[in-house]
């Protein structure tokens, strides 16, 4: 059996990459919300975002057990940013008897604004499809995001 492997951090973290590699590495498959919103709205679902994510995670999770039963790894690549969220995620699996770990990509508030630089950037110019995080959503975000306590993290990735 497989296990689940939650990707924690803020938003523009490098959490993707981590995920992007670590799937490359270890043959297991990746989920992501991201991935399928922007597929289906582009990069405006508007005042109904919120509630299509909700719809996505609830699929991504009962997707992921299937996946896992069948023998895979399973990568969920969506930050896991309120310690809530974090525990209902572990708790899904401990009563499914699915190993799950927290992988946190713990990055510095420096390389953190140099990356939503570099991402917002090639979004601008056409490289990557990805939202465009502007300084009120980076703010907004910063607010929301509860960093894990030792006693959460599996793996630790610093930047």
């Amino acid at each position: 059996m497989g296990k689940a492997i939650l990707i924690c951090g803020k938003i523009c973290s490098g959490k993707s990459a981590y995920a992007e590699r670590l799937r490359t590495e270890t043959k297991a498959v990746l989920l992501s919300v991201d991935e399928i919103m922007l597929e289906l709205f582009g990069l405006y679902a508007g005042e109904r975002h919120d509630e299509y994510t909700e719809k996505i995670q609830k699929y991504l999770f009962d997707k992921s057990v299937e996946i896992i039963d069948s023998g895979s790894d399973v990568i969920l690549d969506w930050g896991f940013w309120i310690k809530q969220k974090r525990t209902q995620a572990k708790r899904f699996y401990k009563d499914r008897n699915i190993e799950c770990e927290l992988h946190y990509i713990d990055v510095n508030d420096t390389v953190w604004s140099e990356r939503i630089a570099h991402r917002n950037k090639a979004v601008q110019v056409g490289k990557t499809k990805a939202y465009i995080i502007d300084s009120g959503l980076m703010k907004k975000f910063e607010s929301l995001f509860e960093p894990p306590s030792e006693d959460e993290i599996d793996v630790r990735i610093c930047y």
